[in-house]
């Protein structure tokens, strides 16, 4: 009986001894598979937004840098489509892009991740302005038909304006030459009595900045109407008639500001016929829009791209 119950001890013993010695080499290991998770790095908010735009840009840009854009991009349009021509699409998609884009890709080149992103970038929309505009490209854009062509021509221009050394001196007299023409040309369009005001004066600003001909009327009569129609704290009314929507964010505060930077240079000094129209006054309100703007960030759509466009704008302004 004792030699029995010896014997039972000296099993459980060893039981025990085996179970104390895999515990002790499992310590280690769950020691390194912690440390493994702690070296998988989360993306900071700059590399999360930075990857978004990449993703959002390169389809658009590589397509359209080879002519191919309008051979690969599929065009939908809803029940409700009024009828205008479909093919304006392809600069609505190409301009109001580069608008966005060209403050970020104009930044200097450095040895990050996001640098080589945003020179591909650079590199192909170089190559997809000479395309846009080159009669001969199959994706030459809807520069000659339709009123819709001068709303995003607009934002076309306004992407030279945002990243002028970056974007517009690069490119070859020919190419230059054409974007001048194509921007002239647009004053066949009417614009009606609302934002639209500003499409025009942003593409004659555009083409003032360059040194070409442009149209100080165009300029001045819409910086002199928006500023009547500024209706208090942070907001401008959309023509006669005030709306509550996305639009002065989109257009009403960063095509009369650029605008009226150009015309002002900076705030360094006035438009004689336009004297209501203060540049560091437009600064100021386009600030508090932005705080207005940041506490509907929660809404979806195109309130929250707005928010962010409004953020660039007064970042380019040195707010």
């Amino acid at each position: 009986m004792r030699t029995k119950i010896l014997n039972n001890i000296m099993r459980l013993n060893k039981h025990c001894t085996l179970l104390l010695l895999i515990a002790i080499l499992l310590i280690p290991s769950q020691d390194l598979l912690a440390k493994k998770k702690k070296q998988v790095k989360e993306p900071t908010d700059r590399e999360l937004w930075a990857g978004v735009l990449y993703r959002m840009a390169a389809p658009v840009l590589s397509n359209l840098s080879e002519g191919k854009l309008q051979q690969n991009m599929l065009v939908e349009v809803s029940p409700t489509w009024d009828g205008r021509n479909k093919t304006v699409t392809y600069m609505e998609c190409f301009g109001r892009l580069m608008a966005g884009l060209a403050p970020w890709i104009s930044l200097p080149d450095d040895d990050t991740a996001e640098s080589i992103q945003r020179k591909q970038l650079r590199e192909w929309a170089l190559k997809s302005y000479v395309q846009a505009v080159d009669p001969e490209s199959p994706d030459y854009l809807l520069w000659r038909k339709e009123g819709q062509t001068l709303v995003d021509a607009a934002y076309i221009a306004e992407s030279f304006i945002r990243g002028y050394d970056a974007l517009w001196i690069p490119l070859d007299s020919v190419t230059k030459q054409r974007y001048i023409a194509e921007f002239t040309q647009l004053r066949r369009v009417d614009p009606p009595y609302t934002n639209w005001l500003l499409f025009s004066a942003t593409v004659e600003a555009f083409l003032r900045k360059a040194g070409a001909p442009s149209d100080t009327y165009r300029i001045v009569s819409a910086l002199r109407k928006v500023e009547e129609w500024y209706v208090g704290d942070g907001w401008y009314s959309d023509g006669p008639g005030f709306a509550f929507d996305y639009y002065n964010s989109f257009v009403l505060h960063p095509m009369y500001i650029e605008p009226l930077e150009i015309m002002t240079n900076a705030g360094k000094s006035k438009i004689w016929n336009a004297p209501d129209c203060d540049y560091n006054r437009a600064k100021k309100r386009m600030q508090r829009f932005g705080m207005i703007l940041n506490g509907l960030s929660l809404r979806k759509g195109r309130f929250r791209f707005s928010v962010v466009l409004s953020l660039i704008v007064q970042e380019l302004c040195s707010l």
